[in-house]
């Protein structure tokens, strides 16, 4: 009988056929690190802060995600800058002021996010480098990228430090707590759920590869009917 390729899918992999490198030796043999494509899509955190000074700051981080919904809590991992060992504008403005936003980066606005990205002085205002709208947030100060359809406002609720093999690869885990959320009105379906085909959110794979979603599916967690479904409360004020 001849092999079947989509039966092998669910076969497990023979040991002769399995890449394996311990990260310490970082013996992959491979022409470039594998890691970051082992843990994709990671969604794209472009996170604006402002500076004791008044200075506005605009950084995608695609070590970026959602830590829990009741409250809500979102993270991102910013690596200290090459040469200097010091902390990004981003880690050190939230850490300082207690506050972030977050926008959601798209397909549409791929070139704006790549953009903001560059390691610029201090001084730059990535809203102005990349022509980007500044929205005023409720809550928190930094702006808000105007043309994104999602934002979270955040307050800072502390940072993990992660140990480095190199200086400037310590990564410094930023967690903040989302106090507010503003979703655009064309981006809900009339079914009352956020349109993720039509905003299409941009992602990032390994190496220099990307990608956005545009494709959805739904499935339905068995025997956990209430799984899947996020519901938060209300805050409650707790009697003294």
């Amino acid at each position: 009988m001849a092999y079947n390729a989509a039966i092998a899918a669910f076969e497990p992999a023979r040991e002769d056929r399995i890449v394996f490198y311990e990260t310490a030796k970082n013996n992959h043999g491979l022409p470039y690190n594998p890691f970051k494509s082992c843990v994709v899509p990671r969604p794209i955190g472009w996170v604006s802060t402002v500076s004791h000074d008044g200075i506005v700051n605009l950084a995608p981080f695609s070590m970026f995600n959602q830590l829990n919904y009741d409250p809500p809590f979102v993270c991102f991992s910013g690596s200290n800058r090459p040469g200097t060992g010091q902390r990004k504008d981003s880690v050190t403005n939230a850490e300082e002021t207690g506050e972030f936003v977050v926008s959601m980066a798209t397909y549409e606005l791929r070139e704006k996010v790549s953009m903001t990205s560059q390691f610029v002085d201090p001084e730059v205002d990535e809203f102005e480098l990349a022509g980007l709208t500044k929205l005023p947030s409720r809550l928190v100060r930094p702006p808000r990228v105007g043309e994104s359809p999602i934002h979270l406002e955040c307050r800072y609720h502390g940072t993990v430090s992660l140990p480095a093999n190199r200086r400037h690869s310590r990564h410094h885990v930023v967690i903040g707590e989302v106090v507010g959320i503003h979703i655009r009105d064309d981006v809900i379906g009339a079914d009352g759920k956020i349109d993720i085909k039509a905003i299409r959110p941009l992602a990032r794979l390994g190496y220099h590869d990307y990608t956005s979603v545009i494709e959805v599916f739904t499935m339905k967690a068995q025997g956990n009917p209430a799984g899947m479904t996020g519901e938060a409360v209300a805050k409650r004020t707790v009697a003294v």
